[in-house]
């Protein structure tokens, strides 16, 4: 199985946590942090700042890592390096999303989340009560 390797920012703004919907592929819908492939020869915080700036046309400062979350889906094998990270310039414009939410901790099970960023609300939880 091929494995495809991504990187996930979870941008913090007070105590909310923005969420991005998929418009576009075999996903289209599903809810997702937003990030991207891993390009050869970039570092995943390399690649989590281009792919922040492309999709989103914003400047970040990416944190600590969270975690990697392995994920098996029907067609590959996913890695995903997860981020935390802070806007330092920009307005989050959606470039290649639906939609997106400024999420609550309460109000994180409001939407229909991909299953390897489910696996990552749940290593939040975990991690930071």
């Amino acid at each position: 199985m091929k494995t495809v390797s991504v990187v996930a920012a979870v941008i913090r703004h007070e105590s909310k946590i923005f969420a991005t919907q998929r418009g576009y592929g075999e996903f289209k819908d599903g809810w997702e942090f937003p990030g991207g492939k891993v390009e050869p020869g970039e570092t995943p915080e390399e690649a989590l700042v281009r792919e922040i700036r492309e999709e989103l046309d914003t400047d970040i400062a990416v944190g600590e890592r969270i975690a990697r979350i392995e994920y098996d889906y029907p067609a590959f094998h996913l890695s995903m390096d997860c981020f935390w990270a802070e806007v330092l310039s920009g307005d989050l414009v959606l470039r290649e999303h639906e939609a997106a939410r400024w999420l609550t901790k309460e109000e994180l099970y409001s939407v229909d989340w991909l299953p390897a960023d489910l696996e990552l609300i749940e290593k939040l939880f975990l991690t930071n009560g």
